[in-house]
């Protein structure tokens, strides 16, 4: 029964699990530590071997590593984390078994074809294609894209992207004046989707409405709906997930997920999200017919990890 260690690393949080795939995964043990408070990729795993979580690297018979960041082979630069992780000499020099290191919105749209997704939420009905391309996106430290897209062979296969790090698409002079806020407010000149659908965006955009600077938590605490807030963050997402529905064909679906909506599915639940995400001049029968889900497992990048390290590194 192959046992695999699943870790899922974002900008806040690095989370790790063991997994045992005997006769499909199941995960049987976890722990969450805080990504900042590593001064190396190296210093985390020192810090996992501090725990007591049940699985050593080099006594699994897999390893996957999903990392916020672009991946390029065994490594990666992460935007929203100190240090860079470059896996192969870590792998060599600690011994492990076979691994990979994977996008960590890469692992988002593997966890669709896990488990993980039979929690799922349904936030807009639709129709469905299971041969279809099916979008992921979800927002935390940053904003999280990726595609599960069919393979031709009668699979699919995980496409990470940058979706994130593209300027986010504001509309009208109130949405203008936001975003000029938020360029002053970062010294930025590109407001990018990252800055938007985040956590830092939450406090941005409830600073720029109400007047009050707040942590993200804060903000979500006073969210209901009578919220300016709220609606507008609903509808950026809404139209976030719109503009990744359309550009990626998405008829098998859109998956949110991220800590954000995980914590506080009323961002995509408010009206204003499926208003926006129904909402075009020329594809409103085809987004009609897309449904979108909630995640809200915030574990979901494990279970993606894994799923992918089972049919990737040791078979079905």
């Amino acid at each position: 029964m192959p046992t695999i260690l699943a870790a899922d690393i974002g900008g806040t949080n690095a989370r790790f699990a063991r997994f045992e795939a005997g006769g499909g995964l199941v995960m049987e043990d976890s722990v969450w530590l805080p990504t900042a408070e590593s001064a190396s990729f190296d210093d985390l795993l020192d810090a996992l071997a501090q725990t007591d979580f049940s699985l050593a690297p080099d006594r699994a018979d897999a390893v996957a590593i999903a990392l916020a960041g672009p991946v390029r082979g065994a490594r990666c630069n992460p935007p929203n984390i100190a240090w860079s992780v470059d896996l192969e000499p870590v792998a060599r020099r600690r011994g492990w078994p076979p691994y990979a290191l994977v996008n960590d919105f890469a692992a988002q749209a593997w966890a669709c074809r896990s488990p993980a997704a039979d929690l799922a939420l349904d936030i807009l009905p639709g129709r469905p294609d299971p041969d279809g391309t099916v979008a992921v996106l979800g927002a935390g430290t940053g904003l999280g894209v990726a595609l599960l897209v069919p393979d031709g062979c009668g699979s699919f296969t995980a496409l990470p992207t940058e979706g994130g790090h593209a300027v986010f698409p504001f509309q009208g002079p109130e949405e203008f004046a936001f975003q000029q806020f938020v360029q002053e407010r970062t010294g930025r000149q590109q407001v990018i989707g990252d800055m938007v659908l985040s956590g830092s965006g939450l406090s941005a955009l409830h600073a720029f409405l109400e007047g009050r600077d707040l942590e993200p938590g804060q903000v979500a605490a006073e969210l209901d709906s009578s919220s300016r807030t709220l609606e507008w963050f609903a509808r950026f997402y809404g139209r976030a997930a719109r503009n990744l529905a359309l550009s990626s064909l998405a008829v098998g679906g859109v998956f949110v997920s991220g800590g954000l909506a995980a914590r506080n599915p009323v961002l995509v639940t408010y009206p204003a999200f499926g208003e926006e995400f129904r909402f075009s001049e020329t594809h409103a029968d085809l987004l009609a017919g897309i449904p979108v889900r909630l995640n809200a497992q915030q574990d979901a990048g494990l279970w993606g990890a894994a799923f992918m390290a089972l049919t990737t590194l040791v078979g079905d």
